[in-house]
């Protein structure tokens, strides 16, 4: 009797121990599906982080939460091309059920690591996905990948730097040259600059060692210098304001953060919106809704104006009216 009565306890307690196990896998206890995502970030700073956070809020608002049935792993590539294709391997290697491709030199990367598997990837903030070879001139696929472009607004970007400074000739570029986003840009600030009565002059960068002399040098050419969202130049933005700010000098943004940051203003894009747009277009091949080869890439249409108005007080610029009543947001101060 004393042995079963301890068998009893045995198997009670073994029962007790499984059900402890069960509970702590949440979704899978309940039967609810459960995603693995690998999100890979090309580089550390606020517009790609922005589109990190927006994409796990589309997500969520589709019923795929992290914690509950989301699991994540965040890699982030500190703009090394090397690291971003270990990533993505690692991605792919450790059969991930979708991979979140972070700026251009990501998506590439990660699309290349899993064009042999089945596993789909999603990228965000690829300026150019035909270009990127993401996509082709129609829009399409080329293959188990979609996503959504941030295309600059460089019309209304240049329209509104003739507002600001209407004396101004010639606007500086600074561009990474082995990414595909920003010759795109590149190309098309060219073809546009005449229209408003500027002369582009461009410096290419390879790495970021060559930005400190790279900025000095256009700074003592231009009038004020215009950023894209070339990720190696944002990720050195404080320095090229530090040396822009001894001179006098406005730069204008691409988007809110480098505003924030100290950019006079910026014709730009909510990246936190570009991010959702991403997690609900991911959401949707997730939950086996569509493929990803099925959806073409998205764009956000309408950009924001944002301003700096404690950098317009420095550089003694005046903001007009029209521009400051149709500010999506205005800044009196400069973040740290």
């Amino acid at each position: 009797m004393k042995k079963r009565v301890l068998a009893g306890l045995l198997i009670m307690t073994m029962l007790t121990a499984m059900t402890g196990c069960g509970s702590s896998e949440g979704a899978k206890d309940s039967g609810e599906k459960t995603y693995t995502i690998g999100i890979e970030q090309f580089a550390e700073h606020g517009s790609l982080d922005n589109c990190r956070e927006g994409f796990l809020m589309g997500l969520e608002e589709e019923g795929i939460t992290e914690g509950k049935n989301l699991k994540v792993e965040y890699k982030n590539a500190a703009a090394d091309m090397g690291t971003a294709g270990q990533i993505s391997d690692s991605f792919v290697s450790g059969k991930v059920d979708m991979i979140c491709a972070i700026a251009t030199p990501s998506a590439q990367s990660a699309y290349n690591a899993a064009m042999d598997s089945d596993i789909p990837v999603i990228y965000t903030a690829v300026t150019d996905p035909v270009q990127a070879e993401l996509s082709d001139k129609e829009g399409n696929s080329v293959g188990n990948v979609t996503g959504t472009s941030d295309k600059l607004p460089i019309d209304a970007q240049l329209q509104m730097i003739r507002k600001l400074l209407p004396e101004a000739k010639k606007i500086g570029i600074m561009y990474t040259t082995s990414e595909a986003n920003s010759v795109s840009a590149i190309a098309e600030y060219k073809e546009l600059a005449g229209k408003y009565d500027f002369e582009i002059v461009e410096s290419g960068i390879t790495v970021t060692a060559d930005i400190p002399l790279a900025a000095d040098d256009l700074l003592s050419k231009t009038d004020c210098l215009t950023n894209l969202t070339d990720n190696t130049v944002v990720a050195s933005l404080p320095t090229i304001l530090e040396k822009a700010n001894e001179k006098k000098i406005p730069v204008f943004g691409s988007e809110i953060e480098q505003v924030k940051l100290g950019c006079l203003a910026a014709e730009g894009l909510d990246y936190i919106a570009l991010g959702k747009q991403t997690g609900k277009m991911a959401a949707q091949v997730l939950k086996g809704e569509k493929k990803a080869e099925e959806l073409s890439y998205e764009t956000i249409t309408e950009p924001g104006f944002y301003v700096n108005t404690k950098v317009a007080e420095n550089l003694g610029v005046t903001v007009p009216q029209e521009l400051s009543d149709s500010a999506v947001e205005s800044f009196s101060e400069i973040s740290k």
